[in-house]
């Protein structure tokens, strides 16, 4: 059986220009029922979606709400809405949080949404499938480099695009706001841009410091939802690409290539054919999806010209004309609050071989193994008030997947790594400060049919890295992530949902350390039931 069956996502259609960078962003922790008698099999209802992630910080102080979007979705209309800032709270905040609740009950897909405030995406978020009897379920996200976009009035639009019809009866009901507190005001982007209509960027010519922020999720409920089981064409399996599974979100400025990053391998809550592995603990960034960010500060002295330039984000693997991807993008701008204009120049564009094999090995049990990479050095000046500066972005890319299945696909599985290792080093006045980051994602899973139509998926998934700033060659911070889920399902096939004899067990366990403390807490379900919710620190 394919792992795409049971998970179709209709969601190709409601993705569009946007993005934000995440800190964390959470299904907010329930404390464990204080009955935890585990039932023999899933029954009509279960534990509210929980993660074990940390919840985002908030500070004492006076604080102001404001409501930006109330809705339910039953098809693909969006919202519209407006945003005014908060009266009361002046426009200097120490942060601003974003919250959305949402509740949905009876028979229903997982879909993603976005949520945007004058173009720019502030959130983007995919939803749990629901019990007969209801879930509800939060998320909160720290949005406060936004803070640029919501000083102003602004157009809302938000979509969870849904299908509700006899069948599949689950109305998507949300609220979100943002709350506000007053205090010393963070240290933002003086200026939060998104692209045209025509892919182009126009930025202040006293730009110093560029990121973009780009989400990139293969959805759509076809093969690129499920990217990192694609096989090449010769290779006889239900989703085929030109090449195979390997992927890489690309970023160009005026056709030269400035940025290189993995795309997370996100599971959606009816991934890998098996929805009872997600009902009360989702995969990592499954609430969360994070985007990418890319340094642009190289290209910095290119684009203070007062011109617009093209800045274009692909996806490399994808056939061409094959839909699927969605990768929107948002553009952070800090100034030089002393200099109407600065100048500078890119000095480095070093692009190693992009590395793309894969290995089909037919037989009673077929085998796909690939290998992945690509190497990107880009660096740049910029003559600031207070001295030149330059910037080099070091970044590289590996993929190694392992993929097998049999005829008929009712066993498949698939053993994958990605790491993205990046360096930023700036080098000024005073000694070069540089932050060394290194991502791993993982995913070793295996789903089986039986002879009696018992399908079982066992599967762990990591999202891990770790993260060290330098001045100097001193360091100076230091961050360490270990998100690990796992999970045991089984239910049978084609019967009617109350005939599925469901079960299973499910863990999360999110770890955190660094210089600035330690956060560490595990979850576990049986059948739905909320059995353990520990800390560690």
């Amino acid at each position: 059986m394919s792992m795409l069956a049971g998970a179709t996502l209709l969601a190709g259609t409601l993705l569009t220009t946007g993005s934000a960078q995440a800190t964390p962003v959470r299904a907010i922790p329930v404390s464990a029922d204080a009955s935890t008698d585990v039932p023999a099999e899933f029954g009509t209802d279960w534990h509210d979606p929980v993660t074990a992630a940390p919840p985002v910080a908030r500070p004492a102080g006076k604080t102001c709400e404001v409501t930006v979007a109330e809705a339910q979705f039953r098809d693909f209309t969006p919202y519209k809405g407006t945003y005014t800032p908060p009266e009361g709270c002046g426009d200097r905040w120490s942060k601003v949080v974003l919250r959305l609740d949402g509740k949905v009950k009876g028979r229903q897909f997982d879909r993603l949404g976005y949520l945007h405030v004058g173009g720019v995406e502030i959130f983007r978020t995919s939803t749990p499938e629901p019990s007969p009897d209801g879930v509800e379920w939060s998320v909160e996200k720290d949005v406060t480099r936004y803070s640029d976009t919501l000083r102003g009035s602004h157009d809302v639009e938000m979509l969870i695009g849904n299908v509700v019809d006899d069948t599949y009866t689950g109305v998507i009901d949300v609220k979100v706001t943002l709350t506000f507190y007053e205090g010393r005001r963070a240290a933002t982007p003086d200026r939060v841009l998104t692209l045209g209509d025509d892919s182009t960027l126009t930025t202040p010519r006293n730009s110093e410091r560029v990121l973009a922020e780009v989400y990139a999720t293969g959805s759509g409920g076809g093969c690129e939802e499920y990217w990192y089981l694609t096989v090449p064409k010769e290779a006889p399996y239900s989703c085929q690409a030109d090449g195979g599974p390997y992927r890489e979100v690309q970023i160009k400025v005026d056709g030269r290539l400035a940025g290189i990053a993995a795309p997370f391998p996100h599971v959606w809550t009816g991934g890998w054919s098996n929805p009872f592995l997600w009902y009360v603990v989702p995969a990592p960034r499954a609430f969360d999806i994070k985007p990418i960010t890319y340094d642009l500060t190289p290209f910095a002295g290119i684009l203070n010209d007062g011109r617009p330039h093209r800045v274009d984000v692909s996806v490399v693997g994808v056939p061409a004309g094959q839909s699927g991807w969605s990768a929107p993008v948002n553009v952070l701008v800090w100034q030089d609050a002393r200099k109407a204009r600065v100048t500078g120049g890119l000095t480095v564009e070093r692009t190693g071989d992009l590395t793309d094999s894969s290995t089909y090995t037919p037989g009673a049990e077929h085998r796909l193994d690939t290998k992945g990479g690509h190497r990107l050095t880009v660096a740049g000046y910029v003559d600031t008030s207070h001295g030149r500066v330059t910037t080099t972005v070091e970044r590289s890319l590996a993929n190694t997947s392992t993929h097998r299945w049999t005829d008929g696909e009712n066993m498949d599985g698939l053993d994958a790594t990605w790491t993205d290792d990046e360096s930023v080093t700036v080098d000024g006045r005073g000694p070069a400060r540089t932050t060394r980051a290194h991502r791993t994602y993982t995913m070793n899973g295996t789903t089986t049919v039986g002879a009696d139509d018992r399908l079982r998926t066992v599967l762990t998934l990591g999202d891990r890295a770790t993260s060290v700033e330098a001045h100097g060659g001193h360091r100076t911070a230091w961050t360490r992530l270990d998100d690990t889920y796992t999970g045991d399902a089984t239910y049978t096939l084609n019967v009617p949902r109350d005939q599925r004899h469901a079960v299973a067990t499910t863990s999360e366990r999110y770890r955190l350390n660094g210089s600035a403390g330690c956060y560490d807490r595990s979850l576990t379900t049986v059948q739905g039931v909320l059995t353990e919710d520990h800390t560690h620190c």
